[in-house]
């Protein structure tokens, strides 16, 4: 069966529009529930938009960096964005007003490969592009920030990587697109941050050596003026034309009560990396 027919055709979706209001921490904890309730039969498949302020997204690896604090120095009083360690893997990625964060929460365990559940996000991000006249490559980016097998790019300047996260048979498939703005840009503030993170240490993990101008944003790509807006948009009409269903049942009373479960632990998280730096 092609991965169009397994997760799109015919099947129900939930729509959770998460593009204003929420701090990101609150993401990841809400990616987290509704990966529980898609994993327990609760829900459907999710699909879920989010957009978030000035914040560099840290992984796991990251939280290990020799002078971390010094390279969140940089990134809070030099450039004005707060840092946060997430849950899922990878290393890290710059959100703004600019990126577009889609999380697919699908069902999953053993029987869904990681490379598979990478393929159906995409699936999706190409159905949402099919009518440009480029062409989406996937492979890893090397000298981009968070590089991955899953990269997604065009003529060879990434806009897109995608990490994902499974919890209790449920599976929360994470995309970041670079939408509006300057890809490069954000990039070059990476570089800075490792650098002032790493200070020339030679580390067991190999953080990247970013090359700014191996990333860009579509609005570049693409050649003209494209918003998050519009792409949330085409978000929407590639699931349908790929038939799934949407809806927009409401969060249940069960699903804030295990959300603030999981925004607990992600507050504990990031306290530990908190109280590292003082």
């Amino acid at each position: 069966m092609d991965l169009a027919s397994k997760y799109f055709n015919s099947a129900d979706w939930r729509y959770i529009d998460h593009s204003s209001g929420l701090a990101p921490m609150q993401s990841f904890a809400f990616d987290d529930t509704f990966s529980e309730s898609v994993g327990k039969d609760l829900s459907c498949s999710v699909v879920r938009t989010w957009v978030h302020q000035h914040t560099v997204i840290l992984g796991i690896h990251d939280s290990r960096l020799p002078h971390l604090q010094d390279g969140i120095r940089y990134l809070t009083e030099e450039r004005g964005y707060n840092a946060i360690v997430r849950n899922s893997g990878g290393l890290g990625v710059v959100l703004d007003q600019g990126v577009l964060n889609i999380s697919l929460l699908i069902k999953g365990k053993h029987d869904v490969t990681i490379d598979e559940a990478f393929s159906v996000m995409y699936l999706l991000i190409a159905k949402m592009f099919e009518d440009e006249d480029v062409e989406i490559e996937t492979h890893e980016i090397e000298q981009s920030y968070c590089p991955g097998k899953f990269d997604l790019s065009i003529n060879g300047k990434k806009f897109a990587g995608i990490s994902q996260r499974r919890v209790r048979g449920g599976i929360a498939v994470q995309i970041y697109l670079c939408v509006e703005g300057d890809g490069s840009e954000r990039a070059d503030m990476m570089k800075s941050f490792y650098a002032h993170a790493l200070k020339g240490e030679h580390t067991k993990f190999s953080y990247p050596d970013i090359d700014p101008q191996c990333m860009a944003s579509l609005e570049t790509l693409l050649n003209r003026k494209i918003t998050v807006q519009d792409v949330m948009f085409q978000l929407l009409y590639a699931i349908k034309d790929l038939g799934g269903r949407l809806n927009m049942e409401p969060i249940t009373d069960d699903e804030w009560q295990r959300y603030e479960g999981y925004f607990d632990k992600m507050i504990e998280r990031n306290a530990k990396i908190n109280q590292s730096m003082n």
